[in-house]
């Protein structure tokens, strides 16, 4: 099998933790895309899209390198909820979350250019959340100050006191990289975490 670099187009620390769970060596490269949502985008259709456009702008500089890229976009009743940024954005997003069903849309797309691989599929993650009060809410964002996750939530630390329930078929999803389907399609692409060959080096 040859020996190709795995590049993750993403510098999302969350991302880079669970790719690392994979044990490949792999190197990190920003993809430096516009992550805007396009008017009459469905957020699953957003996320997909930016996962593709982030792993294309990174194997346009190595057409050999096995690239993966990656994006989250939380849907409310169809309206998409980004990283909020800043304290009064989370609070709103929290506030308006309360006591509903928030479906996290979760894209992975794999690009290597050299085999003529490019595909991307999309994980959706039900979360309940629990009624909050506007106290809870200021608690917790106190606390973990999440204003670089969509949906101002951390479900892998304090922000699963937030919740009632989450449903998914791949756990991993929620924190921004969902891992059974990366490793489906990094076997699209001769890359097997079981058995594979790469180079690069994991930061």
């Amino acid at each position: 099998m040859t020996a190709r670099r795995l590049v993750l187009a993403s510098t999302s620390r969350y991302r880079r933790e669970l790719l690392k769970r994979l044990r490949l060596p792999f190197d990190v490269v920003a993809p430096g895309v516009d992550e805007e949502a396009l008017p009459g985008e469905t957020p699953a259709e957003t996320a997909i899209r930016l996962a593709l456009a982030k792993a294309d702008a990174v194997a346009a500089t190595d057409g050999e390198a096995v690239v993966i890229g990656s994006d989250q976009i939380a849907d409310l009743d169809g309206c998409g909820l980004g990283k909020p940024g800043d304290h009064a954005r989370a609070t709103a997003q929290l506030a308006s979350m309360r006591g509903r069903t928030v479906v996290f849309h979760t894209a992975v797309a794999v690009v290597c250019t050299a085999i003529g691989v490019r595909v991307a599929e999309i994980v959706p993650v039900a979360v309940r959340f629990r009624d909050l009060s506007d106290a809870e809410i200021e608690r917790y964002l106190r606390a973990e100050t999440p204003y670089d996750c969509a949906g101002s939530a951390k479900i892998e630390t304090l922000g699963i006191a937030l919740v009632e329930g989450v449903a998914s078929d791949d756990p991993t999803a929620l924190v921004g990289l969902p891992l059974i389907r990366t490793c489906a399609l990094l076997r699209l692409a001769g890359i097997d975490p079981l058995g594979a060959t790469t180079v690069g080096s994991t930061p």
